[in-house]
């Protein structure tokens, strides 16, 4: 029996790697959805009856863990990750190559490729099997981010066929393809947190991510463009490109190896104009010389080798007239100045609005009415205005001023210091934050309640029935019915998802009361240390800012929010109608640290600081945020609070590390 399931196991295992490869790095998709979730689910399941089998590089690892990580490892590169010169000029190009002919003094061939813009990644190979992933960081040392890494479908965590040398290194570029930064915009938009500017940064912020399911669902890619190591398989760069791709790597099929300059500028004038039809985004090319012993020979200067170099593509701009300026109000109350311009071509696409973001932009680019402003998109996918053409400007032209009032509601305007936006406080009053708001609750990361998408909540709003997001569980069946596009199955269908919603979590919910600055991980964060609506409502600032990743922004928009007896009158409506206000309860896992004191400080590898206050819990302890004569251990991190430590060794507090304290709970 032991011998079949260890069979069944590899089985699926190679099958799925091998239907992996076949999306993601061939795009010729060999099963449909249904049957590959069908092996995956098979796979999980003969995986969780047997831990024995258990291997990082399973297809199962593809859809990363909940569990939250505490910062990441540095790691020193074996090879140091240097840039390349940059250039924006053909006629540098010309003196680069004349500069490696006179260097070399013999024949040689050059790889164009493009340059992926992205954010770079070393992955470690040994035996044929991912075994780390690390990110550029100084060129020195870089973050271990291999978690991360691991659900990035395009990246093999095993090999296929042979001939690999037993350790290499492939670099390459993780990438977000333009439909995935597209979609999550839209879903950053709709929840009101800050858009990314371009793929590069998403992906980049994507690799940094905590949670390494949360990275699965942004949907990576990654082109790898760089093999290093001993025994390499070949002694060209574009031959040992062409064996990684048949060991599974996605290699650019852009890759040309080139033998005169004319073929170079040919490759370079064909690629600036057909990249705006690729699936991501690129901002350049990169020229290599393809022989490993030449570009031995040649060598590096002090910031970057002298046998390769980048080209970067001019962004694309345009000169068009600001028409105006109009304001935006959004569901926190955030003011967002928008330039309406005349329609002007750019990238392939007709711009006609653009964000100013914020009145510091406004003032930076001194902007006045009717001016003739330059639109890029360049590597970003939203437009942007770069600069005015002042002396386009007409005498007497007005300089734009940002607001004072709401545009919708007629309140003064707030801005904190030190934050860039205007808001509107009016947060009960005016009409888009409410109905902002109303849509927000409903979403499907919030209460998720069926039938009520935007439109239904703007014809609840507009006819009356809901001013808040308690007079949702009010609603009834009669009062739906007879709504435009409605009707008496859509209204028991809304009924049913409010019911439903009544047993979403209490982070969810309290997510989607829309307190500014509480998102999702915050609204974790949070539920885990007060553990109920009440315990929350009275929280002091002190006990907030304690929380992990909880600072005094948070804390004061928390306590603002409760300070208000409307707010705290819609809590008790909301408990009233039945919705989950206490967090699950913590199941007790033994009483090894009965009676135990613990004090916690620094970044830990395995769990996060939350997770360790609720294993004391769990374990009988009792968590304490400063070290005294009555405390029992000092739970140590990495770059912990030398304050704390001094006070710890001067009371004679004992100091445990983190692998001594999984021993002592049985957790290791």
């Amino acid at each position: 029996m032991a011998d079949d399931y260890k069979k069944r196991i590899t089985e699926l295992r190679e099958a799925l790697n091998e239907l992996n490869y076949r999306y993601y790095v061939l795009n010729e998709p060999a099963v449909s959805d249904f049957e590959f979730d069908a092996m995956m689910r098979e796979l999980q399941a003969m995986e969780k009856a047997h831990p024995d089998m258990a291997d990082p590089n399973s297809p199962t690892q593809r859809v990363g863990s909940d569990l939250a990580q505490s910062g990441f490892a540095q790691v020193e590169h074996r090879y140091p990750m240097l840039s390349l010169s940059n250039t924006y000029s053909p006629e540098e190009i010309r003196e680069w190559y004349l500069r490696v002919q006179k260097g070399l003094n013999e024949p040689f061939e050059v790889v164009c490729e493009l340059k992926f813009d992205g954010t770079s990644i070393s992955l470690w190979y040994e035996e044929g099997r991912l075994t780390k992933a690390v990110t550029r960081g100084d060129g020195v040392r870089g973050d271990d981010v291999t978690a991360n890494v691991r659900t990035v479908r395009s990246i093999p965590l095993v090999l296929n066929g042979g001939g690999w040398p037993r350790t290499f290194e492939m670099r390459g570029e993780i990438l977000m393809p333009w439909a995935v930064f597209d979609r999550i915009n839209a879903e950053r938009e709709e929840q009101e947190e800050p858009l990314f500017a371009n793929p590069r940064n998403a992906a980049s912020g994507s690799l940094k991510l905590q949670n390494s399911a949360e990275v699965a669902r942004r949907n990576l890619d990654a082109y790898l463009y760089y093999m290093l190591g001993d025994n390499l398989p070949g002694d060209t760069h574009y031959g040992n490109m062409q064996r990684a791709r048949e060991w599974g790597f996605k290699v650019s099929d852009a890759m040309k190896v080139c033998r005169s300059i004319d073929e170079i500028t040919e490759y370079m004038a064909y690629w600036d104009s057909e990249r705006k039809n690729l699936p991501v985004a690129t901002d350049g090319m990169v020229l290599k010389v393809n022989s490993l012993v030449q570009q031995r020979n040649l060598g590096f200067t002090a910031k970057s080798p002298r046998w390769a170099i980048a080209y970067k593509f001019q962004a694309e701009r345009a000169c068009t007239r600001l028409v105006s300026v109009s304001y935006q109000v959004g569901r926190t109350g955030v003011v967002t100045p928008v330039a309406n311009l005349e329609p002007v071509q750019l990238s392939g696409t007709v711009v006609k609005r653009a964000s100013l973001h914020n009145a510091d932009i406004i003032a930076q680019l001194d902007l006045h009415c009717g001016d003739m402003v330059y639109v890029e998109k360049g590597g970003d996918i939203i437009p942007k205005i770069t600069g005015v053409e002042e002396s386009l400007r007409d005498s007497g032209a007005e300089r734009v001023k940002f607001i004072t009032e709401c545009p919708e509601c007629g309140s003064a305007l707030v801005r904190d210091e030190g934050e860039a936006a205007h808001y509107c406080p009016n947060s009960d009053g005016c009409p888009p934050q409410i109905k902002g708001l109303l849509e927000h609750f409903t979403h499907r990361k919030a209460m998720n309640i069926d039938g009520l998408g935007s439109e239904t909540v703007a014809l609840l709003y507009e006819k009356g029935l809901v001013r808040d997001v308690a007079d949702f569980y009010s609603l009834t069946v009669n009062d739906i019915a007879p709504l435009d596009r409605l009707g008496e199955k859509s209204a028991k269908n809304i009924i049913s998802g409010l019911e439903a919603s009544k047993s979403v979590p209490f982070a969810r919910v309290l997510f989607a009361l829309g307190i500014r600055f509480v998102g999702e991980t915050v609204a974790k964060r949070l539920t885990a240390a007060f553990r109920n609506i009440d315990a929350l409502m009275d929280a002091t600032y002190d006990q907030l800012i304690e929380v992990e990743e909880i600072g005094g922004r948070i804390a004061e928009s928390v306590l603002d929010y409760f300070s208000k007896p409307a707010h705290r009158d819609l809590i008790a409506r909301l408990k009233a109608a039945g919705l989950t206000m206490v967090e699950e309860e913590r199941v007790a896992l033994s009483d090894r640290l009965a009676g135990k004191s613990v004090v916690i400080s620094g970044v830990f590898a395995h769990h996060s600081r939350d997770e360790y206050k609720a294993l004391i819990t769990a374990h009988g302890g009792k968590n304490v945020s400063a070290v005294s004569a009555k405390t029992d251990y000092l739970l140590a991190g990495d770059n912990m609070g030398p304050a704390k430590l001094e006070k710890a060794n001067k009371l004679g507090v004992k100091i445990i590390t983190e692998d001594e304290f999984l021993i002592m709970t049985g957790e290791a």
